[in-house]
């Protein structure tokens, strides 16, 4: 059989979803020169990346872009954009490890579920049918859900940049002030922390979900 021609095929490289990537990730590069100068406008280009994340989801289901190599920029951007994010925050606060611990947190149980994924023969990290966590299965399987994580996670950690000072700060001292702004302030914060904590409970179900995946392809394999 005849395999199409270059002319008549569309680069995976120039499908829609993958130019919002590359955006994403310029706007990244922009973010992170400035945020020591500007960190508003840090905090503005950082979550117009992270919108656009779901954007270039819609992208993929609207024109029927969906690609292997979509799905691990849009990762591999998501993972590097907080992991940097992390290790900024880890140098304005106390205790800074917190950060850190967050951050390889993140990326181990991504690494674990992506791996993992690909020794079952899935096609995407996202099909946890199998699985017989009620957690992960919710947070897979419902957008709402899985946006409200993110985007709270995301949000709490800007709102730390942006409180943060220019000397080592206590986190616990910052997190006190700000829960005694306004009442749209708090319960906003309130919100993110729910959010936020309920991303790294799912991450650590994730990751010894994942790691128990690789452990049984192990045992088929030496039978």
């Amino acid at each position: 059989m005849a395999r199409p021609s270059a002319e008549k095929t569309p680069s995976v490289y120039l499908y829609i979803p993958n130019i919002i990537g590359y955006f994403r990730i310029i706007i990244n590069f922009i973010a992170f020169a400035i945020c020591y100068s500007n960190r508003v406008l840090f905090a503005i280009l950082y979550f117009f990346s992270f919108f656009c994340d779901g954007l270039d989801g819609w992208f993929a289901r609207k024109f029927n872009q969906a690609s292997t190599f979509g799905a691990v920029l849009d990762m591999v951007t998501d993972r590097v954009s907080t992991a940097c994010l992390l290790a900024l925050l880890s140098q304005f606060y106390r205790p800074g490890l917190v950060f850190l611990m967050l951050l390889g947190l993140d990326i181990t149980s991504h690494w674990f579920q992506m791996y993992s994924s690909f020794l079952s023969g899935k096609t995407s990290h996202k099909d946890v049918k199998d699985t017989g966590n009620w957690l992960l299965k919710l947070y897979y399987g419902h957008r709402p859900f899985m946006a409200f994580c993110c985007v709270a996670s995301e949000v709490l950690y800007i709102v730390l940049f942006l409180f943060a000072d220019e000397k080592s700060t206590s986190l616990l001292n910052v997190c006190r002030g700000i829960l005694k702004q306004n009442p749209l302030t708090v319960v906003m914060f309130i919100s993110t922390l729910v959010g936020w904590a309920l991303k790294q409970v799912i991450n650590v179900i994730q990751m010894k979900t994942a790691a128990d995946a690789c452990v049984v392809f192990d045992l088929k394999r030496s039978k």
